[in-house]
């Protein structure tokens, strides 16, 4: 072979040898990218769960739309569930049922009509077993969504009294469900506390007082001393607002 064949080939070569190191460097720079778009990409799991917060919200939305006030103390609600949920020592996705739980439990109130929910005096009797409607309302709301069917279930039950005198169904003790318990203490409790335009809230320490006095008739007497024990330390934060995990904002501890 002659030297300029040689030379050629050679040429050839280095030719060939750049276009293949080329093709593998473009190679390995499109599966950087493809793994950087892939890192990026939202889980199948994150997915659901946006689309499980956007409902939540929307439907709060629309109780927020029927009524201000109501919008307000259950996220007040939702947050003193936590409170207790966290002295419990429950897990984190117990605690994140709970509060989704409390945000919904007065969720059938859309259904209220509004002379009997804005009342501003004590309701007639014909007017109170209207609003009684309201639990069993949240639930039928709530029922065909898969996703909320424990929050459903929970929301139910709000209103049941340890001694089996609540409604709707007169459960008893321990067969309500632990959540719906905790959120009739923290219902009661924020009712009592908050002050609206027709009367003046309680302190803290007159509605501890009420709390204790239905322990073991209206409410469970474990849980009413986990929540006072919470609500205490609460107090000693100095704290006015607070946050949720599902609904982004500073919210106002007091409802004036």
């Amino acid at each position: 072979m002659t030297k300029k064949n040689n030379v050629f080939q050679l040429s050839a070569i280095k030719e060939k040898r750049a276009l293949k190191l080329k093709e593998e460097a473009d190679a390995l720079s499109k599966a950087a990218l493809v793994s950087e778009a892939i890192k990026n990409t939202p889980s199948i799991k994150q997915i659901r769960k946006e689309y499980f917060e956007l409902s939540i919200k929307t439907l709060l939305s629309a109780l927020k739309c029927k009524d201000d006030y109501t919008w307000g103390h259950s996220l007040r609600v939702a947050y003193l569930c936590v409170s207790v949920g966290k002295e419990m020592n429950l897990s984190p996705d117990e605690i994140y049922e709970l509060e989704v739980s409390a945000l919904f439990h007065d969720l059938g109130k859309i259904g209220v009509p509004d002379a009997v929910l804005k009342k501003p005096s004590r309701l007639t009797d014909e007017e109170f077993l209207e609003m009684k409607l309201h639990p069993s309302k949240s639930y039928e709301i709530l029922q065909d969504f898969p996703i909320f069917s424990k929050m459903a279930i929970n929301a139910k039950y709000h209103h049941e009294r340890f001694d089996g005198r609540g409604y709707p169904e007169g459960l008893k003790g321990e067969d309500i469900p632990l959540f719906s318990r905790i959120i009739l203490i923290a219902d009661t409790f924020d009712a009592m506390t908050s002050t609206r335009p027709y009367r003046k809230g309680l302190p803290f320490d007159v509605a501890f007082a009420e709390l204790r006095e239905f322990a073991g008739t209206q409410f469970d007497p474990m849980l009413v001393e986990k929540f006072i024990s919470s609500m205490t330390k609460e107090q000693t934060k100095g704290e006015d607002t607070f946050k949720l995990q599902v609904i982004d904002g500073d919210f106002k501890k007091d409802a004036a």
